[in-house]
């Protein structure tokens, strides 16, 4: 009997050390089981979610950074106390207490409000968007430089300059890295994600006319140099723009500007919805926007310029997790130009620097846009965002660049017509946060298509009266793409990102060319060609203040239908460019950002259809290589310093030395500017851009000049009102915007001559605005 309860003793013992040993492993599995901390970051003053916004956590490394929808998440965390650390450019960080309990998924929100720039609290690390290593230099651009239209944001691209050759109502020329990318051949620009450049532009291949933004809407810009990012498809060689309109109105306001020659502005932006709601009982906001232009020039041939502007904007969180932006606009213009003159019709004194050969250059366009946006956050930490976007574009422009070479009687007059394009599009990303062992990785999975559909025509005219027929055409032309684009977290410091796409094009042109005796003959066919284009790019975080980068990649710009049709390799219908650069974002101490760079970019044929002439011209491979330098400096907490500085070196491959220039391509560039400013009283800033001498022709026989221009800016700001004061050309120099190596014959001229015709740039001006907060 003893051993019998002896027995049943020790079994209970067993028992119960089994019992407290399970429970003591449960307990200790409980306290390892790791944390997470999950969120959203908004605005404080309208609510809206706050995209890209960074994240972490105080003392530990790793971090990330808020997605379309505002949410962030931090996994893998030990229980115990930590410090939430959130900042955003432009708003005020946050930091804020937070205790994990083990297994547990914490929930918070951080409101962001909006602050006055301090470039202390300026970070160089992108954890969302790598490849985006420009972001603090362009939001400190958008905060200090002045803005006068819709084009002078391009300027806000670090290195890009612009001209304008043909009265204001066309597409500027863009200049970047080494390329005279014409109209925005090899630089991809694109509005809320709607693209603006056009494949197979009646005038140039990849023209981006971007008067129809509203300088006032835009809210963000990102800048891209070179091919390294996978969602930029076609024209993405040089770089890419994305430029982003408000979500809501902080006020509504009225302006009205008058300056010299008789420009006139007039702007009007109006909320709708104030605390009212329209879709949702969540956060919405929706507001119009429009403005008037008009401007007669400082040319003897009065450009008569008129531009509208009109659009309107919703955005409203349906429900938690979803998200609707709806957007539409309408833009008009229309305008006379002087086009690009001789130098020698200035100097022997047939004509001033602001006449005009041909004073019946000019044209009128017009374009309407409506785009809607779907995202909606989705289990496992994704976010699915999707786009629809159309466009209705109409084009006519009357240029003559030769004058009398080819019709003594008549002129050279040409008429480009792009009429009735409807563009049609979708975008979708798939974007998710998952863990590779230990370490973050963020992968993106994009598909889209892209489908435009024209009426193309080239024809001779006289005074605006057509007298011919050179080319006419039906275009059809789709892009199908998908790309897979991911980065990996490999070490504290390191990251990689690596991507691949795939672009897939239809080129499909029905119509008639005439030939040199003016009869018409077929220019009709179909072309398939595809792209497959590789990145792989690499980001060390040196220390908090330090970044250092590796990009390299392929990207490719189409050519135009009619050159694609004409027998062109498939090859050359997507000429592949590849590049690679290393450079670094640092700040040397707390209030100096510098972003440097030195890169490469190979392009294996720069095929380009002179729409002038209705001819194509292949000039080979070209190579480009070159260093660019940008540096803010805050010098006390209301004095700013800004400097770029970019040089590059471009020539053609397999052509003899001494005739291997790529013409008009910049070799020297520099902006820089001194700005005074504070959050609610007077501003002002006195700003320079210089652009070098530089080739205009293969053999450099004809230059064109440099030009150094200084502006400045004045403007005095209240709660209910501002006053500004633009002085443009402040020194009144003699500057040539836009030139041009052109062999041109004027009435009377028994022989072409080649030499440099230009279009002069605008002399001292000023301009004053006016505005009221309501």
């Amino acid at each position: 009997m003893f051993f019998y309860y002896l027995q049943n003793f020790w079994a209970a013992r067993r028992s119960t050390a089994l019992l407290c040993a399970i429970l003591l492993w449960a307990g200790t599995a409980q306290a390892q089981r790791p944390a997470a901390l999950r969120g959203t970051v908004t605005d404080s003053l309208s609510g809206q979610p706050l995209a890209g916004a960074s994240v972490g956590l105080v003392g530990q490394p790793g971090s990330t950074a808020t997605d379309a929808l505002g949410q962030f998440r931090l996994a893998n965390l030990p229980a115990g106390p930590y410090s939430l650390r959130v900042g955003a450019l432009g708003y005020r960080a946050a930091s804020q207490p937070v205790t994990l309990v083990a297994g547990e998924v914490r929930g918070v929100e951080v409101a962001l409000a909006t602050a006055s720039l301090n470039l202390a609290e300026v970070t160089v690390s992108q954890p969302r968007d790598p490849n985006q290593s420009l972001a603090a230099i362009t939001h400190i651009d958008q905060t200090l430089r002045p803005i006068n239209s819709g084009q002078d944001l391009l300027r806000l691209v670090p290195g890009l300059f612009i001209a304008q050759h043909a009265g204001g109502g066309k597409a500027e020329q863009i200049f970047l890295r080494g390329f005279d990318a014409d109209h925005g051949t090899d630089f991809a620009i694109s509005v809320d994600g709607m693209p603006v450049n056009m494949v197979s532009q009646g005038h140039g291949q990849g023209y981006a006319d971007f008067h129809f933004v509203i300088p006032e809407t835009v809210e963000q810009l990102k800048v891209y140099k070179g091919p390294y990012t996978a969602r930029f498809g076609d024209f993405a060689t040089a770089g890419a723009g994305e430029f982003f309109t408000k979500t809501g109105l902080d006020h509504n306001q009225v302006k009205v500007e008058a300056g010299s020659y008789n420009t006139y502005r007039a702007l009007v932006m109006l909320d709708l919805l104030g605390t009212h709601h329209l879709l949702s009982k969540k956060t919405e906001s929706a507001y119009v926007a429009s403005e008037y232009y008009y401007s007669a020039s400082p040319f003897v041939n009065n450009q008569r310029f008129k531009r509208f502007n009109g659009m309107g904007k919703y955005t409203g969180q349906l429900t938690d997790k979803t998200s609707l932006t709806l957007f539409g606009s309408y833009f008009t213009s229309n305008w006379n130009a002087s086009g690009e003159i001789p130098s020698r019709a200035v100097a022997d004194g047939t004509i001033t620097r602001f006449g005009s050969i041909d004073p019946s250059e000019g044209g009128n366009t017009n374009r309407a846009n409506a785009y809607a946006i779907l995202t909606t956050a989705l289990p496992h930490d994704a976010v699915l965002r999707q786009q629809v976007y159309y466009t209705r574009y109409n084009f006519s422009l009357f240029s003559n660049f030769t004058f009398f070479k080819n019709n003594p009687v008549g002129g050279d007059e040409i008429n480009h017509t792009d009429t009735g394009r409807n563009l049609y599009g979708y975008t979708g990303t798939y974007e998710r946060d998952n863990r590779l062992g230990s370490r973050n990785l963020h992968t993106t999975l994009g598909v889209g298509t892209r489908l435009d559909e024209s009426a193309l025509g080239l024809r001779h005219a006289t005074k605006r009266v057509i007298t011919d027929t050179v080319d006419v055409g039906r275009l059809h032309e789709q892009n199908l793409n998908a790309y897979l684009d991911a980065t990996l977290e490999l070490t504290d410091r390191l990251s990689m990102n690596a991507a691949v796409r795939t672009d897939l094009f239809v080129f499909d042109f029905r119509g008639q060319i005439a030939d040199s005796t003016g009869a018409f003959g077929p220019l009709s066919g179909r072309v398939n060609a595809a792209r497959v284009s590789p990145k792989l790019n690499f980001y060390y975080q040196a220390s908090p203040a330090v970044q250092l980068f590796l990009r390299s990649g392929m990207g490719f710009h189409s050519n135009d239908v009619r050159a694609v049709v004409r027998g062109t390799r498939p090859a050359q219908a997507l000429p592949r460019a590849t590049g690679a650069e290393v450079g670094s974002t640092f700040k040397p101490v707390s209030d100096l950002v510098v972003n440097t760079a030195f890169w490469y970019l190979h392009l294996q044929d720069e095929l380009v259809y002179g729409g002038d002439e209705g001819t194509t011209v292949s000039v080979g491979a070209t190579q480009r290589f070159g260093f660019d330098l940008s540096a803010r400096y805050q010098l006390t907490r209301r004095l700013f310093l800004d400097f770029d500085g970019n040089y590059s070196h471009a020539r053609l491959l397999g052509a003899p030395e001494g005739k291997n220039y790529l013409p008009l391509g910049p070799v020297f560039t520099s902006i820089a500017g001194l700005t005074y400013r504070q959050a609610n009283g007077l501003s002002a800033s006195l700003r320079y851009r210089y652009l070098g001498g530089r080739p205009a022709n293969e053999d450099n026989t004809v230059r064109a000049l440099p030009y150094f221009v200084v502006d400045a800016v004045l403007v005095y700001t209240r709660p209910r009102y501002q006053f500004g004061l633009t002085v443009q050309n402040l020194l009144n120099v003699e500057w040539n915007e836009a030139q041009y190596a052109t062999e041109t014959q004027l009435r009377g001229e028994s022989a072409p001559v080649t030499e440099r015709t230009f279009t002069p740039g605008t002399p001292f001006n000023l301009r004053a605005n006016a505005s009221i907060f309501f």
